[in-house]
């Protein structure tokens, strides 16, 4: 799924204007891929970082530094090699300057690679949260402003070790996204004393959880659920059928708006569930309410938005913004393969509704955690409340870097 527009018309003359050999030409048109999730088991929560993106256009006017901004829209369904051949499209045939995406793990760190191949186009994460993407081998041309999973599980385990979980169950999705998230949970949780007897790692897209559901032993005191999307609401659908009834602790795709707002009769299971990420729904901030009047003016519910902006509209704002932030930073220079530009990203202190973020030497996100409870409001709508707040959280979760090991199926354990 291909799309292409513009957010405002071009005057004869940004048409008339050309870029030679690479070079920046005054006025032209930017260029701006934007590729995100729009099939496949994240497609709601792709359509809501498109949105996302669109805000941070728009709240521009579709203009920076004095040049048209051509938003032009590329589609996968969470496989690395189906974000690779869309990233492809966009740099190869639409010629994009600038290419912000994609959204989950597994496809950030083949798009990282690619980019690699193409030093002409600066490209910045949309929504991609595993750490491997900025952590081993990053690209000097890929940057993400966004902190990642296991970033956004600190806090995680010191809650529910208040809240007496001692034992817990994960079930995550086998790739590399829920790797760096039960990561950053079981560094905190294991080191407080916690115990995970058991791990289920489940397909991508799965469809039948009844073989999980049979494993869950009756000692633990909750699950840790790191699915998202149509994902999570399958295995909450089955859970409940089956009788379940263990407390809930949700990895940050788990307790997403494009999750709590699904119409299933068992999405109040949810209600009470501990979780973490980089935002809160109702995070009492002027930044954060300013963004989510924003985002609600722009795309009601009843076009289509959800009560408040989902994580993945949240990160796609944050990083699209960041593109654009820098590009006026250089009055729009990419000359010289983007080098006044990407210096200027990598000295940034980005202004967000969250906080300010700044990069380390490997152009990763240095930000906030939000540790959240899902909550009912008046209406029936669930949010996450905040519980508690951490700040400067940086990607090695506090442990030195010469002995970190990054996220896998088998890292950490707990002793």
């Amino acid at each position: 799924m291909h799309q292409r527009f513009l957010l405002s018309g071009l005057a004869a003359a940004a048409f008339a204007a050309t870029f030679t050999g690479g070079a920046w030409a005054q006025g032209a048109p930017l260029k701006l891929g934007v590729l995100a999730t729009l099939e496949g088991p994240f497609a709601a929560g792709g359509a809501d970082g498109m949105r996302g993106a669109e805000l941070a256009i728009k709240e521009r006017g579709g203009v920076v530094a004095g040049r048209k901004i051509e938003m032009i829209k590329a589609s996968s369904d969470a496989k690395p090699d189906v974000a690779v051949n869309s990233a492809r499209k966009l740099v190869e045939q639409d010629k994009v300057d600038i290419l912000v995406g994609p959204l989950s793990g597994g496809e950030g760190i083949a798009v990282k690679d690619y980019s690699k191949t193409q030093p002409q186009v600066t490209f910045i994460n949309g929504g991609s949260g595993a750490q491997a993407t900025t952590l081993e081998n990053p690209s000097a041309n890929f940057f993400r402003f966004n902190t990642e999973g296991g970033q956004w599980m600190v806090g995680l385990g010191k809650a529910a070790m208040a809240k007496g979980y001692k034992r817990v169950m994960v079930i995550a999705e086998d790739y590399s996204f829920p790797y760096s998230q039960v990561q950053g949970f079981m560094t905190e949780y294991c080191g407080a004393g916690g115990k995970v007897p058991v791990k289920a790692w489940v397909p991508l897209g799965g469809k039948d959880y009844s073989s999980v559901i049979a494993r869950i032993p009756k000692d633990v005191d909750a699950l840790l659920l790191v699915l998202g999307g149509a994902d999570a609401v399958n295995f909450l659908n089955q859970y409940e059928a089956a009788g379940g009834d263990k407390p809930l602790l949700g990895g940050s795709i788990t307790v997403s708006q494009d999750v709590l707002n699904y119409r299933g009769k068992k999405r109040d299971s949810l209600v009470g569930t501990l979780s973490a990420g980089p935002l809160a729904d109702a995070y009492d901030g002027a930044e954060w309410k300013k963004f989510v009047a924003a985002y609600n003016q722009n795309f009601p519910v009843s076009a289509g938005g959800y009560p408040s902006p989902s994580l993945f509209a949240y990160v796609y704002y944050v990083n699209t913004k960041a593109a654009l932030d820098g590009l006026a930073a250089v009055n729009g220079d990419l000359g010289g393969n983007h080098a006044k530009y990407r210096d200027a990203l990598q000295k940034m202190v980005l202004k967000t509704p969250t906080g300010d973020v700044r990069l380390d030497s490997n152009r990763q996100a240095i930000g906030t955690t939000f540790v959240t409870e899902v909550v009912k409001d008046a209406q029936g709508n669930l949010f996450n409340k905040v519980h508690s707040k951490v700040d400067n959280v940086t990607q090695t979760l506090g442990v030195p870097q010469a002995q970190f090991k990054i996220g896998s199926r088998d890292v950490p354990a707990c002793p």
